[in-house]
């Protein structure tokens, strides 16, 4: 198969240049069909950059929805990195097996490269040749340019609910990496004015969840994005089932099978993300969480909030979604991340910071009372479920004030835009120790403009927030501070639909709260 190659002009044409590099790599012409005998129907991407390398990932799939299409045989796939997009320097190369056992995804964990710079790769099987794909090193800690790191981070794609028009706008942006914040797939069909459908219906068994992967990855926006830069990538909920905590689903009673549906799920979201074998799941357990440095300018503290978290509070029937309050909510033993993550989370807190420090997990840290009148109602699916673990947390980033002053928390899940000062102790009154902004959703629908009116209005922490546009989040981090970017879909229905501004903040360095700016 003759290698893709875009003119810049065909890039211009279809929105897809980027500000500064350009992306002759971007694959443009994906479609989720399976006629074709092409074993890279669901592109490529790279992820978990570090000084001296990163993840490479492929998945042979000729036959996407079906399964893949590649039969029970091993097969070699051939890769390279190069310094140029030319590939006249190849600098590393080699080979993988792509098995059955792991629906023939391949996860190349590139070493002995050049700190701080752009790489290009791509993978051949047979006489077939992926597209190409970009991606970098991260900077060293020694690197005294102090050059300002730029990425994205995004959450919520639900693919019945719109085209992935953000996805697009993304791949044009010069960007140094993206963090996915989870619902990367829905499990389950929901919503209104469905521009897509999802084959088939709620998975549970591994080649049902390894199908609803192939339908999302096929799409050509997000295979753009991740053809572009390389991806921090964490879970929610939906990978598995709707509002699950740790060995409990509200749809599934059964513990034991639970965790067998579990067990597939993760061992899927493996099969088609950019992470290295030490992610691979052991059943239903799988170690995803870990601190990702980006030379002296960034610590990226990537968790996991499912896997471990306590059950939820205060709920006598089998949804979280009902709003809530009991004394049981605020118990001291109960736990977001989990005791081991918690731990390390203190630990990592603890150490020398760079000069910025991003939590990313997966939904609104801030205190929310999200019940009009004077009662009080908190949705227990998410942080004011756990109130307690939340307070130990903001507690450990005001004890160690390099970390507290300099830190963003980069949130997802609640299909909404917000911006929020997060203060110790009293949710509205205390001192500010760092800054959330949670950063929209791709596609999924959002609450109504009565429902983020009443959090406001209740919540004086939550200072900007809006639900009725889909999007993702910009931000630039330098020497100096902090800007972010809000950035939203004219129309998600449209696959075509133009991406732009809807609101800009700034945080100064150590000096932690929102700043809006004017868009």
């Amino acid at each position: 198969m003759k290698e893709e190659r875009i003119s810049r002009r065909r890039l211009l044409c279809g929105g897809l240049a980027a500000a500064s590099l350009g992306h002759p790599f971007l694959r443009l012409n994906a479609q989720p069909a399976t006629a074709s005998r092409d074993p890279f129907t669901l592109g490529v991407a790279s992820g978990v950059p570090r000084a001296d390398g990163f993840v490479l990932w492929t998945r042979l799939a000729p036959e996407p929805l079906q399964g893949g299409g590649m039969g029970d045989a091993p097969v070699e796939v051939r890769w390279e990195v190069a310094d140029d997009e030319g590939f006249r320097r190849v600098v590393a190369k080699g080979s993988a097996i792509a098995t059955a056992e792991l629906a023939h995804s391949v996860h190349v964990e590139v070493q002995g490269l050049s700190p701080g710079r752009p790489y290009w790769y791509r993978f051949t099987v047979g006489g077939a040749r992926s597209p190409i794909g970009r991606t970098r090193t991260t900077p060293t800690e020694d690197d005294g340019t102090q050059q300002p790191l730029r990425f994205a981070f995004a959450s919520c794609q639900q693919y019945e609910q719109g085209y992935y028009a953000a996805y697009r706008d993304m791949a044009a942006q010069p960007l140094d990496f993206v963090v996915h914040l989870g619902d990367y797939i829905y499990e389950s069909s929901w919503g209104s004015r469905h521009v897509r459908r999802h084959e088939g219906g709620t998975p549970t068994q591994l080649p049902e969840f390894r199908n609803r992967y192939a339908l999302y990855k096929t799409d050509p926006h997000l295979q753009a994005a991740h053809a572009a830069f390389p991806w921090l990538v964490t879970w929610d909920d939906h990978e598995v089932a709707n509002d699950y905590t740790n060995d409990m689903s509200p749809r599934t009673s059964d513990p034991a099978q639970f965790l067998a549906i579990r067990a597939a799920a993760y061992q899927a979201w493996y099969e088609h993300m950019p992470v290295p074998a030490s992610m691979r799941p052991r059943g239903a357990d799988a170690l995803i969480y870990g601190h990702h440095r980006f030379g002296r300018m960034l610590d990226v503290l990537l968790t996991d909030g499912r896997q471990y978290r306590s059950h939820h509070a205060c709920l006598s029937g089998r949804s979280a979604s009902p709003l809530a309050d009991c004394a049981d909510r605020l118990a001291p033993q109960r736990s977001f991340f989990g005791a081991q993550q918690e731990a390390w989370l203190a630990r990592e807190l603890a150490a020398p910071p760079a000069r910025w420090t991003v939590l990313a997990q997966p939904t609104l840290l801030a205190e929310a009372d999200r019940k009009r009148g004077p009662e009080h109602g908190y949705w227990m699916d998410g942080w004011d479920g756990y109130a307690a673990a939340r307070a130990r947390l903001l507690d450990a980033l005001a004890a160690h004030k390099a970390r507290g002053g300099n830190a963003l928390v980069a949130s997802g899940d609640v299909h909404a835009f917000w911006a929020a000062d997060l203060r110790r102790g009293d949710a509205q009154q205390g001192p500010v120790v760092a800054t959330e902004f949670v950063g929209g959703a791709i596609t999924s629908e959002g609450p109504s403009a009565a429902s983020v009116a009443n959090m406001l209005a209740k919540n004086p922490q939550l200072r900007y927030g809006r639900a009725d546009r889909r999007g993702y989040t910009l931000a630039t981090l330098d020497a100096r501070g902090c800007s972010i970017e809000f950035r939203v879909a004219d129309d998600e229905k449209t696959a075509d639909s133009p991406v732009s501004p809807m609101a800009r903040f700034s945080v100064e360095l150590g000096a932690p709260g929102v700043h809006a700016e004017s868009t």
